[in-house]
């Protein structure tokens, strides 16, 4: 287990291992940036001419690992990129902080002890510098043979505000989050022969069961009473394969919680496409499916340990969507819970359906909000990349969610819910009340998240679409490793969080 403090001190004196420095760039070239000064001056003018010599730019991403030759009490020097400084400012942003803090932790090689002295001014630094490190320090060892990783056993950030009271409750915050996404990130790359629905359902349980007071009740509905309470999509999508479908439910019921929200997360825990079959190279990485179910059951632990005083309901339906006799055929009418009837097109859209259950039950509690996240569609990786996710709702919900990214530095950007797309979905099918899936290349992002907006109710809503943040195929990059990442459950418990503060307008009372 390794130990993070917060404590004053001069990086240049420190006998950690590894001392870690930033280097940013303005348009004179490389700068040490804030935190790390008293190294440059213990080197004096050798600092400029040893940034020479190692073609150090300041890049974002750079990183570079030096001896330091005795010009400061720490043998190992870790040199890493912050990226440009904004112009007019000295000050670098706490995205640039955190990425280049994740770096560094990927780099400080067998070092026992680590000294971070990045940017660390204020609680929002301070978040930084520990969200990076601690997720940069994320391996996922699996079933491989072999000598694991051993973690870094001390890690001190270096700040003069050490001993104010939100820099120290930033780094709380910081390793509860980071605990938070390393259970979601194992859950995420697990093999799914591993990890099939009431085997992740356990999974889940066993986390309550390790405490002694769970402040998290845990409720798991097997197939059937999933059948008896009418769930067709969880049951439609899970039908085909010999491991069936569960249904998670966790309830936080804070004492004094004036606001409840209800989170919903998409468990596939391995998505063949059914008989809408995925091409091969495809499949290799659907064990991810299942990302928004951990997210949220994952982010629900992390605010009842944060004890954050709103009260939460979380639903994550689990299935597996196989091939067989018994799966689910293109032309086949579902009936949801709560009555509607679904005409099935598409077998590999099949998220969507397990999502409405659940949602539908979410809308029945009359929460303030609903927010649900997944890997929901392919196209909109095309129309956002691998690192950004999509966000749909009404104004307030997005704004609101938006405004928890910003802090938490993950990307997001909003896609529209257009009303002639509901109006398909309700009136081209011939043979039910909903179509599912329509054959249009186009938008197709869309008409997934118009199609969940048919199950809430009206209520105030919120849908992620993170098919392509939700897993990292290839290096790590910034704080983000390879495999699961972790994706929104950050912003999830910074969006909860924020409720509890939030004042309703005059004229709402």
């Amino acid at each position: 287990m390794t130990s993070y403090t917060l404590r004053k001190g001069n990086p240049d004196k420190t006998r950690a291992d590894v001392v870690v420095v930033g280097v940013a760039r303005n348009s004179k070239g490389p700068v040490v940036a804030a935190g790390g000064e008293p190294v440059a001056k213990a080197y004096g003018r050798r600092f400029s001419s040893l940034l020479a010599s190692l073609g150090v730019t300041g890049k974002a991403g750079e990183v570079f690992r030096v001896p330091s030759g005795g010009a400061v009490t720490s043998p190992t020097l870790v040199l890493v990129g912050l990226g440009d400084l904004g112009r007019g400012s000295e000050k670098l942003t706490a995205e640039q902080v955190r990425r280049a803090a994740g770096v560094a932790a990927r780099n400080v090689g067998n070092a026992a002890s680590v000294a971070l002295a990045l940017p660390a001014a204020d609680a929002a630094q301070v978040r930084a510098v520990a969200d990076g490190f601690l997720t940069g320090s994320y391996v996922f060892h699996g079933s491989k043979a072999g000598v694991k990783k051993k973690p870094v056993a001390e890690v001190a950030i270096l700040s003069e505000a050490a001993r104010r009271k939100d820099c120290v409750e930033a780094l709380a915050t910081a390793r509860v989050l980071a605990g938070a996404g390393d259970t979601a990130r194992d859950w995420v790359n697990t093999p799914a022969n591993l990890l099939w629905p009431a085997e992740f359902a356990d999974r889940v349980r066993a986390i309550a069961g390790k405490r002694k007071n769970p402040a998290v009740a845990v409720t798991v509905l097997d197939e059937a009473e999933l059948d008896e309470l009418g769930c067709g999509g969880i049951l439609g999508v899970g039908m085909g394969s010999d491991s069936p479908p569960r249904l998670v439910k966790l309830e936080y019921r804070p004492e004094g919680a004036e606001k409840h929200v209800a989170l919903v997360g998409k468990g596939i825990t391995y998505d063949s496409g059914g008989l809408t079959i995925k091409s091969g190279g495809s499949m290799a990485t659907m064990k991810c499916d299942m990302a928004g179910a951990a997210s949220v059951i994952a982010a629900t632990y992390a605010l009842a340990e944060l004890a954050v005083p709103v009260a939460v309901t979380t639903y994550a339906p689990l299935a597996e969507n196989m091939i067989s006799g018994r799966a689910v055929r293109p032309g086949d009418v579902l009936r949801m819970y709560g009555g509607k009837t679904v005409e099935v097109m598409n077998t590999d859209a099949e998220g969507r359906l397990v999502l409405a259950d659940a949602l539908a039950m979410a809308a029945e509690l009359d929460p303030d909000v609903i927010v649900e996240i997944s890997t929901l569609t392919g196209p909109c990786v095309v129309a956002l990349g691998d690192r950004i996710a999509g966000v749909f709702g009404d104004d307030e919900t997005v704004a609101g969610v938006q405004a928890a990214a910003e802090t938490t530095g993950e990307l997001l950007w909003r896609l529209p819910v257009p009303e002639e797309t509901r109006e398909q979905i309700r009136t081209e099918s011939k043979v039910a009340d909903l179509l599912q899936h329509n054959w249009v290349r186009w938008g197709s992002a869309l008409w997934a998240a118009a199609f969940l907006t048919e199950f809430v109710d009206g209520k105030p809503f919120v849908h992620l679409d993170v098919a392509g943040p939700a897993y990292n195929d290839r290096a790590p990059w910034g704080h983000v490793p390879s495999g699961g990442t972790g994706f929104g459950i950050p912003t999830i418990v910074e969006y909860v969080a924020s409720l509890a503060t939030r004042t309703e307008p005059a004229d709402a009372q």
